[in-house]
């Protein structure tokens, strides 16, 4: 059996910068289970160190570039994602988990400053300028969201002088990616979607997809002396597209669902019955037909001419798939294919101002899917009832047989939910010892400060590790509740890093939970609203009775002048009346 090419191995492929400014596109497209397909975009820009201090930008957008140069920024990591990657079904992480983030916006970069307050003081200055490029809230990234952490995250430039360089870290869970982070995002490119395979990032599709991260990576790379440095960008889009619902039409936004009798129903299901069906996966090597322009949108419209035309660089779009997949090219324009890694993994160089489309017919294939299984699995999870205490519950799980696995687990709390550190309990299935190797804790404050926790933990062979601690949850002031108070706070997902086994590329290996809704207790708010009206309309009445007082003038009736008084008064009234009536 055929076996597909690992994400570490097409992860290789990308081309590493040189030490000149130079620009290099990709798109890997990998097959995975349920008619799905995993599409990585990457993007890598270079500038040499002269040209970037001069502000004499070529491919380095200078938009970043002068943000990064006002804040003393040395390197940054920036991401936007959303969805969960479902590691049960479609395997190992793409990039082994270092271009993903967790759920909304997540944000850290090393930051030059002689104090720590001088440090954060830019860290302000980045959150505003970037909140504005991206059309993103980061600037809601204050002093309560942003923590220093200390395990889990290494530099991946090279930086001559580390002493200066202090690590922040913010996320905003709850933030929504939508188009307005992604039309930014494209413009940074040289060809800013018009050519090349950023011209095949739509907003429809993207955000549509199972599972998607945007990432921005800029870091400074350099030779072997320190000499030669460059600043490299690294831009990358990763979703996970549902073929069948990527080619429904656009005249067709509400999927119609065949009828039931037309479905391959898991009939070994206990709940399978005569108006309920779980779809069976197809077991038979059956892929169903699928092309680029179905499932992104819109056609690619060539190479972008600032890419590279030699050697392996010049193949901007691969995918990984047997040599008996039959693929077929629609373009009128000339291109180049060529099989890499073997015959796992196919590329082809794009032709210049022509349209350019991959066809994948309908086919039975003999080899299946063999995807490379993760190194962990984590799952976290919220405990408890009621509304003033709770526990969370994180559940990692070694699949390996032969390896033990030593790991840092951060989290970053907001300060509204109070961890007891003395409730924490780390089990692991297979040994009674300790799990937990090192702890730093960093307490939160309230309204100033999140809590900061990182445990390095060793996690033996086939075996699961069970940690939990119980918190406390705190009343706010009704002004800190959002609209949407009922729903829940976002409470930011956990990261881990790996220790060992170490990663190949020197970028390291994470993976991120799921978030956690955490709810609180909720006052009626009708109550302050209705205190807010009784208060106004009192003070309305005091107000309007007091003014009246001060600006009226009491005068007697028979004080008026030409009314001869109250009875010429009375006697006008009558014959007014008398008048009304006919003078009767």
């Amino acid at each position: 059996m055929l076996s597909f090419l690992p994400l570490l191995l097409l992860n290789a492929l990308i081309p590493l910068g040189s030490a000149n400014a130079d620009y290099h596109e990709r798109l890997l497209l990998r097959p995975l289970p349920q008619s799905a397909v995993l599409a990585s975009f990457n993007f890598r820009s270079n500038e040499t160190s002269t040209a970037f201090e001069e502000q004499n930008f070529r491919y380095f957008p200078r938009s970043l570039g002068q943000i990064l140069q006002h804040a003393r920024t040395k390197e940054l990591h920036l991401r936007f994602s959303l969805g969960r990657w479902d590691a049960e079904s479609w395997g190992e992480r793409p990039w082994n988990g270092a271009r993903e983030g967790g759920t909304g916006v997540e944000l850290w970069a090393w930051i030059e400053g002689q104090s720590e307050e001088e440090a954060f003081s830019r860290w302000l200055t980045l959150t505003n300028a970037l909140s504005g490029l991206f059309c993103a809230s980061l600037n809601f990234i204050d002093a309560t969201k942003t923590i220093r952490p200390v395990m889990s995250f290494q530099p991946e430039g090279n930086h001559a002088n580390s002493s200066n360089l202090h690590l922040l870290h913010g996320t905003l869970p709850h933030e929504v990616v939508c188009t307005e982070n992604l039309t930014p995002f494209v413009k940074l490119l040289p060809c800013k979607g018009k050519a090349g395979i950023s011209s095949l990032l739509d907003g429809h599709k993207l955000f549509d997809a199972s599972w998607q991260t945007m990432s921005i990576d800029v870091r400074p790379v350099c030779a072997a002396g320190g000499k030669d440095c460059i600043l490299e960008m690294e831009q990358t889009v990763d979703m996970v597209l549902d073929i069948e619902r990527s080619k429904r039409p656009r005249d067709n936004p509400i999927p119609r669902p065949l009828p039931i009798e037309e479905i391959a129903c898991d009939e070994s299901k206990p709940y399978n019955a005569a108006d309920s069906c779980y779809p069976l996966e197809d077991s038979d090597g059956h892929q169903a037909a699928w092309n680029l322009t179905e499932i992104f949108g819109k056609p690619l419209k060539g190479a972008c001419p600032l890419t590279a035309e030699e050697g392996e660089n010049a193949h901007t779009v691969c995918v990984n798939s047997p040599p008996e997949r039959t693929i077929q090219v629609n373009t009128t324009g000339p291109y180049l294919e060529a099989n890499l890694a073997g015959d796992t993994v196919r590329c082809y160089k794009l032709p210049t101002g022509a349209d350019f489309d991959l066809v994948f017919p309908s086919q039975q294939m003999t080899t299946g899917l063999v995807l490379a299984t993760p190194p962990l699995f984590a799952a976290r999870s919220i405990n408890g009832h009621g509304q003033e205490r709770g526990s969370v519950q994180a559940v990692i799980r070694n699949p390996s047989t032969s390896q033990a696995v030593e790991f840092v687990y951060l989290e970053s709390l907001p300060w509204f939910m109070k961890p007891y550190l003395h409730t924490l309990r780390a089990h692991v299935s297979s040994s009674t010892e300790n799990p937990i190797k090192e702890t730093y804790y960093r307490p939160a404050v309230d309204r100033k400060r999140g809590t900061h926790l990182e445990l390095r933990m060793l996690i033996p062979a086939s075996s699961t590790l069970t940690l939990t601690y119980d918190f406390e949850k705190a009343i706010l002031r009704y002004t800190e509740y959002p609209p949407d108070a009922n729903r829940g706070f976002d409470v930011a997902p956990a990261i881990i890093r790996l220790i060992t086994p170490p990663s190949s590329d020197g970028k390291g290996t994470y993976l991120r939970t799921t978030s956690l809704l955490l709810p609180l207790p909720t006052p009626d708010f009708s109550m302050p609203y209705n205190v807010i009206i009784l208060t106004s309309t009192v003070m309305a009445l005091g107000f309007g009775n007091i003014f009246n007082l001060l600006v009226r003038r009491f005068v007697g009736a028979d004080e008026v002048q030409g009314t001869g008084g109250l009875k010429g008064m009375l006697v006008a009234k009558v014959a007014r009346i008398r008048g009304m009536f006919g003078g009767s």
